[in-house]
Formats: structure tokens, sequence, C-alpha cells
């Protein structure tokens, strides 16, 4: 079914995003200098599509963040970073030097090359990561993984970059990147694949930067000219792409366990799909149970568990655009949005984009709605945002949790919940810090805060009924109070 969509018209105004996640929107329209783009706002359970004027268009590659509570700040498609009005940064101009960026000035084709988050430690700065390729006579690898910085606080809290093009390391490599946080909840691991090789390489990203380069042999299929999504699970235990045999024309899925402590991949799980047909999006379901991949014409589910493979879709021969002749609306890029969905882009200039409606269901019941979502009069082509999971804390217990394992011993909280489980409504027991305020959180199993309020000094008890739209579960509770902080598991069962 057709979405009903709502059209606001804006000119040049930054949008104030009704979610409150980092992750919460989607820029959309390729067309430089077409009279009307859009952008995609989502909260946890829907969207907004937006109808705008602005400089920015995406061929392949994109970056966009919010802040904390949801207020667009900036985007990139490789070529340059705007702020929060769609205008150019202050000194945004000028990324990835090279003959790539001079002959597509309105946006590199590359996906996955831009990848942005906040600044560990620091909530003033934040991060861009990003690449361009070079034709080395054969393909087009990737030789430099380029780090700029941005502080929000300047041009008025428009932003500005402090450091451009900062050359972290050299080598030869496949397009894109993927990230994940480390154990402690702050840092960041960021991945790259090496051209025509197994090797991964890891970044670790800390409050003084990138603090190590590593890489490991995965014992797979090499990686030869690789654009397909270098995907973490929301949970941060697995991670997959996607890899085509120009030899024996195979294209197979690779999944591997992640450790967030050491940033080691383990349990290569070497997966067949295709035949003689390349591979495109990669995405996890929300709850991590499954994972998606896609050719140009068909969408397949494996289960994670016993890795069984689903066809869940095939391309229904729909022509968008100037029919009857153009455009092909196939299948290419995925991405799993704020609001629990899994998006689909396709390979060529199109007006519709493809809707996963319950990607966390088995088989068919994941219910994709081919060319559900009509854009109107501008054009989309490939571009998804490169969003990690903002909201993954830390492994508690972990030895590597070294941010909140030794905090957690500083204060006996004496937190229980009662009952537990419970319909939602529940009492929270707790002792703060004498004289000092505290916080509630309640985070889902994908790390993704999900309620939260403030303890007054001196109170011991509360009582919190969430709101019917929590789903059954188990989720985390954390109280904190300074460097304090204690957590306990809470399970909400409803009849």
């Amino acid at each position: 079914m057709k979405k009903n969509i709502i059209f606001w018209f804006l000119l040049g105004i930054p949008v104030i995003a009704f979610s409150q996640e980092r992750n919460n929107t989607w820029l959309l329209g390729n067309d430089p200098g077409w009279p009307n783009v859009g952008r995609m706002v989502f909260d946890t359970n829907s969207y907004q599509l937006l109808t705008e004027q602005r400089k920015m268009p995406f061929k392949g590659t994109q970056a966009t963040i919010s802040d904390d509570n949801g207020n667009f700040l900036m985007s990139s498609n490789g070529v340059w970073i705007a702020n929060a009005n769609n205008d150019t940064m202050m000194n945004g101009q000028g990324l990835n030097p090279g003959p790539n960026v001079n002959s597509n000035p309105d946006g590199l084709l590359d996906p996955y090359a831009n990848l942005l988050f906040p600044f560990p430690g620091d909530s003033s700065k934040y991060v861009l990561i990003h690449h361009t390729h070079d034709w080395d006579g054969y393909s087009y690898p990737s030789y430099k993984v380029f780090e700029s910085i941005i502080d929000i606080n300047l041009d008025g809290g428009l932003g500005g970059v402090i450091l451009k093009n900062n050359i972290i390391f050299s080598d030869t490599m496949n397009w894109g990147f993927g990230a994940c946080k480390h154990a402690n909840g702050r840092d960041w691991w960021i991945v790259a694949s090496k051209h025509n090789s197994d090797k991964i390489f890891k970044l670790l990203y800390t409050p003084y930067g990138v603090t190590s380069i590593s890489s490991q042999y995965l014992n797979v299929p090499v990686a030869w000219y690789n654009v397909t999504h270098l995907d973490f699970s929301p949970n941060g235990e697995k991670f997959a792409y996607s890899v085509y045999d120009s030899v024996s024309i195979n294209s197979t899925l690779l999944l591997f366990d992640f450790d967030r402590c050491s940033g080691l991949f383990s349990n290569p799980n070497i997966i067949p799909i295709t035949n003689g047909i390349y591979l495109w999006g990669v995405s996890f379901s929300p709850n991590s149970n499954f994972l998606y991949t896609c050719s140009s014409g068909i969408i397949f589910q494996i289960n994670i568990t016993n890795l069984s493979i689903d066809t869940v879709a095939t391309y229904d021969g729909f022509i968008s655009g100037f029919p009857p002749t153009c455009c092909a609306t196939t299948f290419f890029n995925m991405y799993l949005a704020a609001n629990g969905k899994i998006y689909v882009t396709s390979g060529s200039s199109v007006k519709h984009l493809h809707e996963m409606n319950f990607p966390d269901s088995a088989g068919v019941a994941c219910d994709i709605q081919q060319h559900a979502i009509s854009l109107g009069n501008y054009f989309h082509l490939r571009a998804v945002p490169n969003h990690p999971n903002y909201f993954l804390g830390p492994v508690v217990g972990s030895i590597c949790d070294s941010l909140t394992s030794t905090h957690e011993i500083t204060h006996d909280f004496k937190f229980a919940i009662s009952p537990n489980p419970n319909n939602g409504n529940f009492n929270i027991l707790y002792l703060l810090p004498q004289n000092k305020k505290g916080q509630l959180q309640i985070y889902d199993i994908n790390g993704r805060r999900i309620y939260e309020m403030n303890l007054p000094p001196w109170s011991t008890m509360q009582n919190i009924s969430l709101p019917s739209t929590i789903a059954d579960g188990i989720y985390n509770c954390v109280i904190s109070s300074g460097n304090s902080r204690v957590n306990k598991k809470l399970a909400v069962v409803r009849e």
C-alpha cells in the first residue's frame, strides 16, 4: 500500500526533527539544481517525507548526523560538508582531493564512503571518516583513509571544520567503511577491507584520535572491487559483507562473530548466495536475528541461527522515472532506519523507494513493499546514510568496560525492581549518593535508549509506567549518579 506522504516546502530552512536520535535523517535527491529534493525524518515508529530546496545532491556517498535531541546538524556527499542550513559549512569545501572529486562535483558514487560519529569524550566535536577512489588500470580502489573534524560550536552553532583531509593511513582498499562501538561504550572500531584480499583493517578511534591501526586475515574468499556494505549487527555481535568471485562468477555472503572488546573477528561463515549475479546491499534486522542482502533482482533473507536462506522479494518489473523505458526500480543499497524498517534504493535514478515493514519476521512476513514510497517530482540514486548504532552501550562486566566497571563499585545503589517481570508498571528502589541527583535510563537489547527520567536528591523510590508502545521483552535499566552507575535486567510481559 502506498504511504500517505506529508510534504513540507522549505526554503533552505533546517528541519526541526521530531525524533530523539542521531540517525533520524536521510537526505534524498541526486539532481543538482532540481527545484525540490527531499528528506526522510524518522522516529521510532514512523517517518515524515519532507520536500525542500537544498544545494547538496547525492549519488552514492552520504553521511548525516543529528544531535542527541534529534536536531539535524550536518551532511556530506564526499565532495563537501553542509551545515544544518544546507549551506557550505565553514571550511567544509574541498574534501577528498583528487581526480575523482573533480569528475563528480555533485557527489561521489562510492557507497558507504563517508562515516560521521561524535568525537569520543567531546560533545562539541564530530568526526568524518572518508575516502575517494582512483583508476589503477583495472578497477577503482581507494588508496587513502581521510579524517576531518568538525567543531559544532563554531559559526554560531552551525559548525566549522578544524581538521580536514588528514590522512590516517594508506593502502589499496575497497569502497566503504563499517563502524561499531567499542565495548567501553565510548570509542569506535572503524573497519575497511583490502582490495583483492581477505584482509580487514581495523582502526580504534578514542578521545586521542586513532590510537591503533591493525589488520586481520579472515580466511574467506577475497574481496575484489567490493562495493557492498561492511555491516555490523545492531547488537554489535555480528559482522557481514559480500564478495564476488570474477573467476567462479559466484557471489558469497560472509558472516562473522565480532568481539567489541578486542576487535577480533571469528567463526567465519561462508554463505553462497547467487551464481553469476552481483550482490549489492547488506543489512541486519533490528533484533540482529536476520541478515538481508540483494542482487538487482532478488532480496534474500538469512537466518542467523541456522544460516538458512529465503528469497523474500523478486523485482516486479516496475519502471520509475520516464516510462516506458527508464528506469527500472530494482534493488541496490539497503538502509536500516531509526523506525526499525529497512529501505532499499535502486541502482538507477528513480522516483520510488522500497520498504520492508517487518524485518524481524521470518520469510515473506518481513513484508517487502516494492516501490511503496513515491518521491513525487524528484529522483534519488543509490545513496543511503552510513549510520552505525550510535546508541550501543558498554558491555557491562567486560574487562574492556574500562569506563563503567570500576565505577560500579564506587557506590552501592541497593537497586531493586519490583515486581520483575511486570506489565510495564513497576517500582524502582535505590539509594543515591548523599545530596546527589541521579538518572534512570532504560535500553533495549540493541542498546537504544527507550526511556529516561531524572531522580531528585534524597529520593529512594519511583513508580515507573512505560508507554504501551514499548514492546514486551528484556531491557537493561541503568541508574547513574556522577561517575557511579549500576544496572539490572527488566522483563516486560503484558497479558
